[in-house]
């Protein structure tokens, strides 16, 4: 079984009843979905309890987009109309053209609540005063995580990106107790500050909280971060075409559970395959979701394209994840699965002798890559002897993800930094 894995035990009845309300409507709701469910010849009869989702045909971003370009602005899936509507965001469009999510009131609402959970299990208190590193724009990243926070009762500085001065000067004045940013943008701050020739540990942060792209669980880059800052680093995962923040991880817990409540189901699925995987301690998967009341632009077994991995469970029994890449960036070398995120893990093993940046340059455009691996790594303070780090560098990604590569050594800082999202790959000029 693997559905019921993410729904606690209380809230399965209720979930079930609420799942099945959503079914009953969706096609009426949602030419789109009338369609789709009709090619796969499914109706809400069939489902009866949550194990009957993957009778479902599975929802994939292509869908939405097409949706959207039929029927502007919010799709054949809005579900509701424009009126109904009192927010608009959109996903930031990293594997392709942005798509529009609409929320309605009661949507938006349950946004709060779902990211409330998660940043109250990653450890924000009211005591907080946090630092937000994202723009309050289209991102879900944004205005939502301002929402839940005001919830908590947290102390909201609103930074935004593009400002690393007047994030400095709110460090040093205003008590800020966390920060709030992908993980690039907190190691871009922390490499900022020490520009100026400061150590960010001297602002005496507690807390740093990370999402909005694979790196977060990282052990190196994580452990990179902590070092930097000073304090534990926690993470949360979300979607922007579902919720902003699904899971979150408590601190020393090991991974990120999920927060989503009674809102979303999740499902774990071989990417290949698309068969159920067992939420057990090692599996690694697909994440999956199934909006449950959602009014605007509901999704069913919508395909995250997010790979995870369970690390564990809680002592109430949840499964716990990290995420590992996605399989829109995926690589493949020689039959040899390569997610870029997991290169530049290994790259920052080997700080100081490395920066940690890495940047893949691909001859065309992937999946498949023919050997060597093109990866340019920026040395660090302490490289020591270089024709010997690229050596190292070679070997370590030879030895741990068995593929070959060919190492550039590049001056530290020449890679690209972003305040949002890294990009780790590159077409070749």
């Amino acid at each position: 079984m693997t559905t019921p894995g993410f729904v606690a035990p209380d809230d399965v009845d209720a979930v079930n009843e609420l799942l099945r309300a959503q079914l009953e409507g969706l096609p009426a709701r949602s030419p789109l979905y009338a369609e789709h469910l009709a090619e796969h010849g499914v109706t809400a009869a069939a489902f009866a309890s949550l194990e009957d989702l993957r009778k479902f045909p599975f929802t994939t971003k292509q869908m939405l987009r097409d949706s959207q370009a039929a029927a502007p602005p919010l799709g054949r899936h809005a579900g509701v109309a424009m009126s109904e509507v009192v927010r608009v965001h959109a996903s930031t469009g990293t594997t392709g053209r942005p798509s529009w999510v609409g929320v309605t009131r009661r949507d938006a609402a349950a946004w709060t609540d779902m990211v409330a959970r998660a940043f109250r299990t990653m450890g924000a208190t009211r005591e907080d005063v946090v630092l937000h590193g994202a723009g309050l724009t289209l991102f879900v990243g944004g205005l939502p995580i301002r929402d839940a926070l005001e919830r908590i009762g947290s102390t909201l500085v609103p930074i935004g990106t593009g400002a690393s001065e007047k994030a400095v000067l709110a460090l040093d004045t205003l008590g800020v107790t966390a920060l709030h940013s992908t993980p690039s943008y907190a190691r871009y701050l922390a490499e900022y500050i020490r520009g100026l020739g400061r150590d960010p540990k001297e602002f005496g942060l507690r807390k740093v909280f990370v999402g909005g792209e694979p790196g977060g669980g990282e052990p190196a880059f994580r452990a990179h971060v902590e070092s930097e800052w000073g304090a534990p680093v926690t993470e949360g995962l979300g979607n922007a075409d579902m919720a902003p923040v699904l899971f979150g991880e408590a601190p020393g817990s090991g991974g990120m559970r999920f927060t989503g409540g009674r809102h979303v189901v999740v499902e774990l699925i071989d990417p290949e395959s698309g068969e159920p995987v067992g939420a057990e301690e090692g599996a690694t998967g697909e994440l999956v979701y199934t909006s449950v009341d959602r009014e605007c632009c509901p999704l069913l077994r919508f395909r995250t394209r997010d790979r995870v991995v369970v690390t564990g469970r809680t002592d109430d029994g949840a499964p716990l994840i990290r995420c590992v890449g996605r399989t829109d960036d995926m690589l493949i070398v020689l039959g040899v699965n390569v997610f870029p995120s997991a290169v530049r893990d290994l790259v920052q093993t080997l700080h100081p002798r490395t920066t940690g940046a890495v940047q893949i340059v691909l001859p065309q455009a992937g999946p498949r890559v023919e050997p060597p691996l093109p990866v340019e790594v920026e040395w660090g303070e302490r490289p020591g002897d270089r024709d010997q780090l690229t050596r190292d560098v070679e070997a370590l990604i030879r030895n741990r993800l068995s593929v070959r590569a060919a190492v550039t050594l590049v001056p530290p800082g020449s890679l690209e930094r972003s305040e949002m999202k890294s990009r780790l790959t590159r077409l070749a000029s």
